[in-house]
């Protein structure tokens, strides 16, 4: 196979990407005017129906512009040579093989970061501004995006640096040395992401004191689950949206609720929640995530050790001197498709456990609240409630409001 013949398979797997998931959008937009089920007659009235069935026409327009500008911007960087005079320049400030590296990726993200902010302020500032969901300041926008770049050269950056510094020791076995890193770092990042990382974004405070507390202490005595740390996030510093969600693992084990999930449900409605997120523990959920991702990121670093060694990929970019960076790009363009089924798969398993975990809230608490409060949080963010079945499947990491209802009244 030549350089030239993979450079025509990306750009083959970009366009069919591209086409896909706009037909996908198509499908699923055809059912926003669907009657609403018998089941969830009771989520919207006539009116919030119409302004859950504009939000999302809006947000499919707003989608297909955003991704046409993002797949011709891509397009182009691969026809007019991009990638090689970003090496160019990334080449002039070191003989460094990790340097230029770093260099090169900082110039990539930065800028695409950059042209795709005026995409996530009109989302942010026009479009959830307009449905009442936004409450991010300007300034809250602007220093994320400065926390996220910073977060990325630290982090990223460093474990990028060591990646291809054992690429240079070990050449072909440099995968092994990579998926150890990358092991320990997942399994650190899920132990201390909570206590870490949020606090750079968010504020996090010890459910206080009372009932909702006293309740929710009581379910967990009753299953057994050893539950000390409960936290509320500032959820609505950003948005309306309301969310829960479980990390950790032993004295680091905690479950957040969003402000906006208090202020949403009732007390009952919040201990259900809290036994869904307790059900994806106890039903081993967490551990099968991370063991999975821990074996999905050595297969794939394996593969690329098949591959990053042959000229062909950099050379399929129009690079002319062969490198790590450049061979990375082009592996990971390719191995998209893979990525793609992997996906599949994941969010398959994903929507299993989504019932597994409100089969055990049913089981160890009560179905009837946690139906309402499912109802709710769909009502506040809009929610679509009668999506395409090839769009959940491709798409969804949750089943869909009316399958969870169906399967929680059985």
């Amino acid at each position: 196979m030549t350089s030239t013949s993979l450079f025509y398979i990306i750009i083959a797997i970009i366009v069919i990407n591209f086409i896909v998931d706009k037909v996908l959008d198509a499908l699923n937009a055809k059912h926003f005017n669907d009657a609403i089920p018998e089941e969830l007659s009771d989520v919207y009235d006539e009116v919030e129906y119409k302004k859950s069935q504009d939000y999302k026409a809006t947000n499919y327009k707003f989608g297909i512009w955003s991704s046409l500008f993002s797949v011709v911007l891509t397009l182009g960087f691969l026809l007019f040579d991009g990638f090689e005079y970003v090496d160019t320049i990334a080449r002039s400030y070191s003989n460094n093989t990790i340097v230029i590296a770093l260099i090169f990726f900082g110039i990539i993200m930065i800028a695409s970061d950059i042209i795709s902010t005026p995409f996530s302020y009109y989302r942010t500032f026009v479009i959830e501004e307009k449905f009442g969901f936004n409450k991010t300041t300007k300034k809250t926008f602007v220093l994320d995006k400065i926390k996220g770049w910073l977060m990325s050269a630290v982090i990223g950056g460093g474990l990028f640096a060591l990646i291809i510094w054992f690429y240079e020791l070990t050449k072909d076995n440099f995968w092994l040395y990579a998926w150890a890193l990358v092991t320990v770092f997942t399994v650190f990042m899920n132990m201390f992401y909570s206590r870490l990382i949020v606090p750079l974004f968010n504020k996090q405070t010890p459910l206080e004191d009372g009932g909702l507390r006293d309740s929710i202490s009581q379910y967990a005595k009753t299953v057994g689950f050893n539950l000390k740390n409960i936290f509320v996030i500032d959820g609505s510093k950003r948005s309306t949206k309301a969310n829960a969600y479980f990390s950790g693992f032993g004295s680091e084990k905690r479950v957040t609720l969003f402000d906006t999930l208090i202020n949403e449900l009732d007390e009952d409605e919040i201990v259900s929640v809290l036994a869904h997120e307790v059900g994806h523990y106890k039903r081993n959920h967490i551990i099968f995530n991370l063991i999975a991702s821990i074996l999905l990121t050595g297969l794939t670093l394996y593969i690329l050790s098949l591959f990053i060694s042959n000229p062909l990929l950099s050379e399929a970019l129009g690079v002319s001197i062969p490198s790590f960076h450049i061979g990375m790009i082009a592996f990971g363009l390719l191995y998209s498709p893979i990525s793609e089924i992997t996906g599949l798969f994941m969010n398959y398993i994903s929507r299993r456990f989504e019932y597994q975990a409100d089969n055990y809230a049913k089981e160890t608490y009560k179905a009837e609240p946690l139906i309402s409060g499912l109802k709710k949080l769909n009502k506040t963010s809009l929610s679509n409630l009668t999506p395409h079945p090839a769009y959940v499947f491709m798409h969804y990491s949750h089943p869909t409001l009316l399958e969870r209802i169906r399967n929680l009244k059985q």
